[in-house]
C-alpha cells in the first residue's frame, strides 16, 4: 500500500470476525511489515493476551531465522521474468498462434472466404489477456494480490507479454496470407484496449469473453457464411480502429483504481 491504512482498516484486519477482502488483508500485512507506526497503531488496538501472544511468536521466529541458512538472493532474471510473463500463459498463446496458423492454412484451401486472419485478429489477444488477469488461472495470485506492483501496471506488462507473441503471430500471418497488416494489428490493439476499459466494470475475464463472443457472433460467422468481408474490416476502416485503439486506451488508464485486484470472475 502507498499510503498508510486508516485505523478503521487496522481494526477490521485485528479482528477476525471483521468481513475484509483478501487483497485488503494481504496489503495491510505487506505494509505492516515496513511501517512501525501503524504496527503500534494495531498493537494498540489489541488485548494483553493477543500481545503476550504476538511476543512469543516473534522470539520463536526470531531464534528459528538466527539459527537457519541466509536467504538466497533473487536473481534480477527472476524478477523481470515474474513482472512480465507468467508461465500458465504458455498454453494459450500456444493455442492462440495454432489458431492463426490454422486459419493461414484454410485460407490457402478456401482462397474464396473473407481473410479469416482478419476475421481472427481482434480476438486473438483476448484469451491471453483474460487468463493473465485472473484469479482462477494464476497460482501466484495470493503474492501477487499483496505486492505494490499489482493493479493497473502489472496488467498492463502482462498485456504487453501477450502482444509481444500475439502480434508477431498476426503480422507473419497477413505477409503470408497478404492481407494489410493495418486490418490485423490495429483491430488487435483496439480489441486489446477495449478489454481493459471494460474490464475496469466487469472483471478482465468476463469482459474478453463477453467481447470475444460478441465480435464471433456478430462479424465473424456472418461473414463466414455470406463469404463477403465485412464493412468493418474494409481498407477505409484503418482510422477509424485506431482512433479507437487510442480512445480506449486512455480511458483504461484513467480507470487504474479499479484494477487493484485480480479478478475473481471465472
Amino acid at each position: 500500500m502507498s499510503t498508510h491504512p486508516s485505523p478503521a482498516v487496522i481494526a477490521r484486519y485485528a479482528d477476525r470476525e471483521a468481513d475484509l477482502d483478501e487483497v485488503t488483508v494481504w496489503a495491510v500485512e505487506v505494509h505492516l511489515e515496513g511501517c512501525a507506526d501503524c504496527r503500534a497503531v494495531l498493537a494498540g488496538g489489541t488485548t494483553d493476551d493477543a500481545r503476550a501472544l504476538l511476543a512469543r511468536v516473534a522470539a520463536g521466529l526470531n531464534d528459528r531465522l538466527a539459527g537457519g541458512p541466509a536467504p538466497a538472493r533473487r536473481r534480477r532474471w527472476s524478477v523481470t521474468r515474474s513482472r512480465w510473463l507468467v508461465w500458465h500463459l504458455i498454453p494459450w498463446l500456444t493455442m492462440t498462434v495454432a489458431v492463426l496458423g490454422c486459419a493461414v492454412l484454410l485460407q490457402s484451401l478456401q482462397p474464396g472466404l473473407p481473410s479469416l486472419v482478419a476475421l481472427l485478429a481482434p480476438v486473438a489477444p483476448l484469451p491471453g489477456v483474460a487468463v493473465a488477469w485472473s484469479r482462477r488461472h494464476d497460482p501466484a495470485w495470493e503474492l501477487i494480490a499483496g505486492t505494490p506492483s499489482t493493479g493497473l501496471g502489472m496488467l498492463l506488462r502482462r498485456t504487453a507479454g501477450v502482444l509481444a507473441v500475439v502480434v508477431p503471430a498476426l503480422a507473419v500471418a497477413s505477409t503470408t496470407t497478404g492481407v494489410s497488416l493495418a486490418l490485423t494489428l490495429l483491430p488487435c490493439l483496439a480489441f486489446t484496449a477495449a478489454t481493459l476499459a471494460l474490464g475496469a466494470f466487469t472483471g478482465v475475464h468476463r469482459a474478453a469473453a463477453l467481447l470475444g463472443t460478441a465480435w464471433t457472433l456478430a462479424v465473424v460467422v456472418p461473414a463466414v457464411l455470406t463469404a463477403e468481408a465485412p464493412v468493418l474490416l474494409q481498407p477505409g476502416s484503418s482510422p477509424a480502429w485506431a482512433l479507437l485503439a487510442v480512445t480506449l486506451a486512455a480511458f483504461a488508464a484513467t480507470r487504474a483504481a479499479h484494477f487493484r485486484r485480480l479478478t475473481s470472475h471465472h
